[in-house]
């Protein structure tokens, strides 16, 4: 017999047939996200030089890029994967105790400061909006810490300016993008009559006009029509976005500082989904050399916490990310799949050909399972569900796919 929670993913159908959800008289519209559609999505840490952008890379993954203190010490973007911390997925390793544990990921990008001008080339800031466009959301690091050892760009501290900077730079690069496009299409339109330049041009300046009044792509209400079109774009304003605010160890200690109110005000003012999470890089650093248990004591004393996990699991659930797990004694695994993912796509990550002869899903919550601790309690006791082709997968999801062999696999299993 196989093991019922990874390997048992290989299991032959049986006469079992699923729990299908009621037909609806008319299939429900889901609202379209903006952004690249996939599993593999990273968040870019951006901002001004010297604000702690690569201090915070080399903490939240372990890596050991440049972290000078002069302007532009990070040119090439540099990327790493970080485990994404879970006390769900603890406690199934140390339930299964497995021969393989394999995490989720988030995948960050150093992406070397902004200054003002970047937009019109200032600093190197051509290639750096590019290495921004290439990520799927923002970690805005702005920095609230007094250090007269440490440069400022623009020679004092005011978070708030700062974060006009980025914002500005930001929406200025996809404004100059928008109005590249309507004159090209504009060309087009004047010698053919092209329908479909037409439609382009009208919509594009839709979002000149957005963009114009000081608003970022992702705090429109698009249709959408609308959003397939921008995601043809990628704008950098379409990207969502973590404020993240660098206090010294002093202010994050006594959970005060001059700016954080000015700082919630702003961001209250321009997202529409506002998230700031202050941090201080200096604490930070000072505890990623200690022991487990001396971390624990210090924080204690102190009443301090790291803010890494949160930054982590918040720009994971900011991609519109999340997971299923399968388990077992062979291995614990979380699968990573877009929030909205129906099961048989799911069962897809783990083969191509679970998707293909997909039958049923038999899905248990995390937390019943963690109650009952075990498959044959969760059966008994009507927690383990029987799911069909509908069926959208939840986070946290503990899965057991069953699928038609003869579908897609190629000799025995």
């Amino acid at each position: 017999s196989r093991n019922t929670r990874v390997t048992g993913a290989l299991r032959q159908p049986t006469n079992h047939q699923p729990i299908m959800p009621p037909k609806k008289d008319e299939a429900e519209a889901e609202p379209l996200l903006l952004g690249r559609f996939g599993t593999s999505l990273k968040m870019g840490l951006v901002g001004l030089p010297n604000v702690g952008k690569s201090t915070l890379f080399n903490l939240l993954t372990k890596s050991h890029v440049p972290a000078e203190n002069f302007p532009f010490c990070t040119i090439d973007p540099t990327d790493a994967r970080v485990a994404v911390p879970d006390p769900r997925f603890d406690w199934l390793v140390q339930h299964w105790k497995p021969a393989s544990v394999v995490p989720a990921y988030l995948w960050v990008v150093d992406i070397a400061g902004l200054v003002k001008g970047a937009s019109e080339g200032q600093g190197l800031g051509n290639a750096f909006l590019s290495h921004i466009k290439a990520c799927d959301g923002i970690f805005h690091v702005t920095r609230a810490f007094e250090d007269e050892d440490v440069i400022h760009v623009d020679g004092d501290v005011n978070p708030v300016r700062d974060l006009e900077v980025i914002d500005s730079e930001l929406r200025l690069k996809d404004l100059e993008y928008v109005s590249a496009n309507i004159a090209s299409n504009e060309k087009v339109v004047a010698r053919s009559n092209d329908k479909e330049a037409k439609a382009e041009m009208a919509m594009m300046k839709k979002v000149q006009e957005w963009l114009q009044a000081g608003k970022a792509v992702r705090n429109g209400n698009w249709s959408n029509d609308e959003v397939e079109f921008l995601n043809k774009h990628l704008l950098l304003t379409s990207k969502p976005t973590i404020y993240l605010v660098n206090l010294s160890e002093g202010d994050y200690a006594r959970k005060k500082n001059k700016w954080l109110a000015k700082i919630k005000q702003w961001v209250d003012e321009h997202e529409r989904i506002p998230v700031v999470i202050p941090f201080s890089a200096s604490f930070e650093n000072k505890i990623s050399d200690m022991e487990p248990a001396d971390v624990k004591a210090y924080c204690d004393e102190n009443k301090v916490v790291s803010m890494l996990p949160k930054m982590i699991t918040q720009g994971f659930s900011t991609l519109r990310l999340q997971y299923f797990f399968t388990a077992g004694e062979d291995e614990v695994r979380a699968w990573t799949i877009q929030k909205g993912t129906k099961a048989p796509q799911a069962a897809g990550k783990i083969h191509s050909d679970f998707e293909k002869g997909f039958i049923m899903a038999e899905v248990t919550a995390f937390e019943d399972y963690k109650e009952l601790g075990s498959d044959a309690a969760c059966k008994a006791g009507g927690k383990n569900r029987q799911q069909g082709k509908a069926y959208t997968v939840q986070d946290g999801d503990i899965i057991l796919f069953k699928f038609n062999a003869g579908a897609g696999l190629k000799g025995k299993k």
